[in-house]
């Protein structure tokens, strides 16, 4: 059995914070990078007995929970410079984790390195807007290939919501599971015929229609890209 939390315990005032916001122990344990049961884990049986720093530090922010209340040093305010040279307070950042794979536009790319190798700062409150929910299920993967083009480029970098995939399915563009590799794709929904079309928006790729939904794995939904201008 877990220890007896007290109200100044690090978990208590992270069960608490997860209450109020409305988030899940899963949601928080994705956002952070970490397998689902993390946060359960760390709160009602105290395993890990502290949180990572750089976990600390991302709950605290995205919680809004002062980081010396999980377990952390008296952080001084942040500051940024804004662009007309005058100093304001720092906004809190959501990290998003960029993963060491690439989603093929063309065939699929390997998946077999699954794994954070950054964590990409977003404004919380931008999160929000572009994906209309939590930004618990987010992840950045690069594009590779053309067959996207000109809408993905290859070397693009990609926001995918993994909590937008087979639940809430629609035209749009995602990220696929084919064959142990990843493919970014357009989707056009038949809802009549209960079928998808997979469409690559470079002309020169084919087109593959009328394909059974229970045959395609979504991965996530693309809501986002970033690219270097030439």
């Amino acid at each position: 059995m877990g220890e007896v939390m007290r109200e100044e315990d690090p978990r208590a005032v992270l069960e608490a914070a997860i209450q109020r916001s409305g988030e899940d122990y899963s949601s928080l344990s994705r956002l952070i990078g970490r397998n689902a049961a993390y946060i359960q884990q760390f709160i009602k049986r105290g395993v890990p007995r502290r949180l990572a720093e750089e976990d600390r530090r991302q709950l605290s922010r995205y919680l809004s929970i002062p980081e010396e209340k999980l377990g952390g040093p008296r952080q001084p305010v942040a500051t940024v410079a804004t662009a007309e040279g005058s100093r304001t307070r720092g906004s809190d950042l959501v990290l998003v984790p960029r993963l060491d794979i690439r989603a093929s536009a063309g065939h699929g790319a390997a998946t077999d390195n699954e794994r954070p190798v950054a964590r990409l700062g977003f404004h919380p409150g931008w999160l929000r807007e572009v994906t209309g929910g939590s930004p618990a299920g987010l992840s950045m993967i690069r594009v590779s290939g053309d067959s996207m083009s000109p809408t993905l480029a290859d070397g693009d970098e990609i926001l995918v919501d993994g909590t937008d995939a087979a639940e809430r399915l629609r035209d749009g563009i995602y990220v696929l599971r084919v064959d142990d590799g990843l493919v970014v794709k357009r989707l056009a929904i038949n809802p009549a015929a209960r079928s998808i079309t997979i469409v690559s928006d470079n002309p020169a790729y084919p087109t593959w229609p009328d394909r059974d939904p229970a045959e395609i794995e979504l991965i996530g939904r693309a809501v986002w890209v970033g690219r270097r201008i030439a």
